[in-house]
């Protein structure tokens, strides 16, 4: 091995199957043969990726990187690249914009980490969405009319997410939302250059286009009355999200110039702010904070005689120059503990932001006209609650001429009859199966619940609607899976490859012993998805080379360049390099027909299956009459999807 080799090289290039601390050879034997059971033939087992595990909105992620690498085929006169659009979008409506700003858990979650580097599963999506809107297509069609007549309050991810999901069920959607357009914190609380309008605008009019009716500029509580919702739907959904910020847990935060962080951005995006004052001071840590602070640094301020916000942009031009504003970020948690993405972070660090990180604001600090003139400060610790407690003797104070709180937001639950929803700190409580508590026909779902990702709106918009589709159905709810995520279904993709099991009539089979080799069920195959998540333990990792991730381009900007710019700063995979990024995927829990198994078997039971009967999760099948158990084959398979034995 070359000195020139870097660790995550040598750490992906030396796997053995034996540890350190290994001291002894068991026969395989010992394995094989117990008292009362035998792990002697291999069988399939199906689980759940952990990229999958970890998505929010439940994504089949292992399936549409399948399909983007050609491990599994599209159906007849179907694109790759639509099927992959397809498989996306039966969990998320919003493949480009959730490419572009989801933090993506999913990549800290796959098990590819443990080989050298996790697959780029943000760029293959924003892939995947780029090109099905450059190419037009369209979601699913609706399904059958129910009947059924649903009111979704709040047009955000949570609200389009769940009229998507209902559409697809049959039933009837209108959406209410109190602003001009839908979009919610996509639009309204994200800056253009993140999520660019027109990305926005073509993802939600797909779901629009699939017969969801809307209600713009309606509030509900003041346009129109709880009761008459009632009256006109068989069911309503709260989805209205978190659209107030909270104030600093310090005195003279009610000064004039002290802002919420939302406040702010639904400002800037409505084309309220045009500029911003000289010494701008965000309070955060988070994401929202980084786009403010981002946000104001190419804004800049004007050099004119307007010190305050408010002018829109064709204002500012008229006022003077513009100039770079002094842009502080303060944080409770050191900078590489911020819940802000990381490539964020150092994006606004870039951009000349002062991140000041370990340090607690104590007291807006007033002046002769009782506006804040600067915020005091403290260097902390915190504990692991993350409550912040103060270093004595370690005060300071940053000069502001506005100060920006994004520590938290909750729900504007104001208006005739809202107020009984609320549930004492601004959000709705809901019950497992996002039902509102106490309120019969009403659901909720999203940041009024508990704020968190838009992925995770998205994924509650979806569940949310399972569980009004069973509320308008009459069936009964019953327990949610473990691993509650769209899955990979066997018997759907048989019957999408033509390939599904015959009828199964019992007055005609007779003597159901020795099935296996029938044609009427799926045999050696288990799907524990909805109950196990595989992890890399149970993968060869051996069989996989180290193959460094496909970097997407990215617009860097410095702080030189950032006044006044605004466009967009990640670049879109091309198919070629989608698709060599979605051949890293290790396909954890499922065949990938890498032959392993045929190659390495001793006894030539491990067969391929016949072209014309393979699909996804049949690529191989065992001849019990020549398997002598030797697990070989389990050993060598890259994905952990043979077991020894059935039921273990």
């Amino acid at each position: 091995m070359s000195s020139q080799t870097t660790a995550s090289e040598k750490k992906a290039l030396t796997f053995r199957r034996f540890k350190e601390d290994d001291t002894s050879f068991d026969a395989w034997k010992d394995h094989i043969f117990q008292a009362s059971w035998s792990h002697k033939c291999p069988t399939y087992v199906h689980r759940t990726a952990p990229c999958q595990g970890s998505c929010p909105a439940g994504e089949d992620i292992r399936g549409w990187l399948g399909v983007v690498r050609g491990m599994e085929k599209p159906p007849q006169d179907m694109e790759w690249q639509e099927y992959a659009f397809r498989r996306s979008t039966n969990a998320n409506p919003f493949p480009s914009i959730m490419g572009r700003v989801c933090p993506a858990p999913c990549q800290t979650g796959c098990n590819r980490n443990a080989v050298e580097d996790y697959v780029g599963i943000n760029a293959v999506e924003q892939f995947i969405g780029d090109t099905a809107l450059t190419k037009g297509y369209k979601l699913v069609p609706p399904g059958e009319s129910t009947g059924k007549k649903v009111a979704i309050i709040g047009g955000g991810p949570a609200g389009l997410s769940a009229a998507y999901q209902l559409r697809r069920y049959g039933h009837a959607c209108t959406v209410f939302d109190d602003h001009a357009d839908l979009g919610g914190m996509m639009v309204f609380g994200i800056p253009g250059y993140r999520t660019p309008r027109d990305v926005v605008k073509g993802e939600i009019q797909r779901i629009l286009d699939m017969g969801v009716e809307t209600r713009m500029n309606t509030r509900v509580g003041k346009d129109i009355s709880i009761a008459e919702l009632e009256k006109e739907f068989d069911a309503v959904l709260w989805a209205i999200g978190c659209q107030s910020g909270r104030p600093l847990p310090v005195p003279n935060s009610d000064a004039p110039n002290c802002i919420s962080g939302v406040a702010f951005l639904s400002d800037f995006n409505q084309g309220r702010i045009g500029h911003v004052p000289q010494k701008v001071v965000v309070v955060g840590g988070g994401d929202t904070s980084i786009d403010v602070a981002s946000v104001a640094r190419r804004l800049g301020h004007s050099e004119g005689d307007a010190p305050e916000m408010g002018y829109v942009a064709h204002d500012v031009a008229a006022l003077g120059t513009r100039a770079g504003a002094q842009v502080t970020l303060t944080s409770l948690f050191p900078i590489e503990n911020m819940t802000a993405a990381q490539h964020e972070i150092q994006d606004a660090l870039r951009e000349g932001v002062d991140i000041q990180a370990g340090v607690m604001p104590t007291e807006v600090v007033l002046g002769a006209d009782g506006k804040a003139v600067g915020l005091k400060m403290a260097k902390c610790t915190v504990d692991k609650r993350g409550v912040p407690t103060k270093i004595e003797g370690t005060d300071y104070v940053i000069e502001a001429d506005v100060i920006v709180s994004a520590i938290g937001q909750y729900g504007d639950l104001t208006g005739n009859g809202l107020d009984e929803l609320n549930n004492g700190r601004g959000f709705i409580d809901a019950d497992p199966f996002y039902r509102v508590k106490g309120r019969d026909k009403h659901f909720v779902a999203g940041d009024i619940i508990r704020p968190h990702l838009l992925t995770t709106a998205i994924g509650h918009g979806s569940i949310v609607a399972n569980t009004i589709d069973r509320y308008l159905s009459g069936v009964e709810l019953t327990k949610r899976p473990k691993v509650d995520v769209h899955h990979f279904n066997l018997l759907a993709k048989l019957n999408e490859a033509n390939l599904a099991p015959e009828a199964f009539i019992p007055e005609e089979r007779g003597d159901l012993r020795g099935t296996s080799l029938a044609n009427y069920a799926v045999h050696n195959y288990e799907d524990r998805s909805t109950v196990e998540i595989i992890p890399s333990k149970a993968l060869f990792l051996g069989h996989f080379s180290h193959t460094p991730r496909l970097l997407r381009d990215e617009v860097h900007i410095s702080s030189e360049e950032v006044l006044g710019n605004f466009q967009e700063r990640i670049k879109c995979l091309t198919d070629a390099q989608a698709i060599a990024e979605a051949k890293r995927c290790m396909s954890c829990g499922l065949c990938f027909e890498c032959d392993n198994c045929v190659v390495f078997c001793p006894q030539e039971a491990v067969k391929k299956t016949p072209k014309k009967e393979m699909t996804t999760g049949r690529y191989v099948y065992t001849d019990y009459s020549r398997c002598i158990g030797c697990h070989i084959c389990a050993d060598v398979c890259p994905t952990g999807y043979i077991n020894m034995g059935m039921g273990e």
